[in-house]
This record gives structure tokens, sequence and C-alpha cells, in this order.
């Protein structure tokens, strides 16, 4: 069951990843960052969600479902902000307004 598990989290967290750089491709690193990072997150949420849930609870879709949201976490910290050119001046975070 396990290997089931890992297969199928593995290949969701590929299908993810892969599906971000085709949409997002300009907001990402490399793409093989983005896929070994799809990957990668999506066993450790497989296998966090299947130790987190214990003996007994051994479901595959409660495991699927946690890897792929665990993959999905990893992917969005690896976007850019967008290039766009709209907004007013840019000011330092946490600064206060000046008067003029």
């Amino acid at each position: 069951m396990m290997l089931m598990e890992a297969v199928g989290s593995g290949l969701l967290g590929l299908a993810l990843a892969g599906v971000a750089v085709r949409v997002l491709a300009k907001r990402l690193p490399s793409t093989r960052t983005v896929l070994v990072s799809g990957v990668a997150g999506a066993l450790f949420g497989a296998y966090l969600t299947h130790m987190s849930l214990g003996p007994g609870h051994n479901t595959l879709f409660a495991t699927l479902l946690g890897g792929l949201g665990v993959s999905a976490v990893v992917l969005s910290l690896l976007l850019r902000p967008a290039s766009g050119g709209g907004g007013g001046p840019r000011r330092p975070p946490f600064s206060l307004p000046s008067r003029g």
C-alpha cells in the first residue's frame, strides 16, 4: 500500500509541477527545479499524512490529497512577483508615508 501511495503522490506532484511550469513559466525558476520541488513536496506530504493518520487509518485518497497539498505549497513558494508595471511608486516595507 505504501508503494502505491509513494508512486501516486510522486506522479501527482510531477503533474502539478508540469502544469505550473506550463502556465506560470515566466514567474518560476528553471523547469528542473520546479519539477524536482513538486515531486519532493508531494512525497514529503504523503509521508507526513501517512504518519499523522497512524495505523488503521491508511486511506489512499487522504494520503494523496495530503501529498498534493504540500506539493502545491512548495510550488507556491517558488513563485516570483509578477513583472507588471502597474501601481504607484514603490516604498520600502513597513515605512510610513511621507508628508508632502
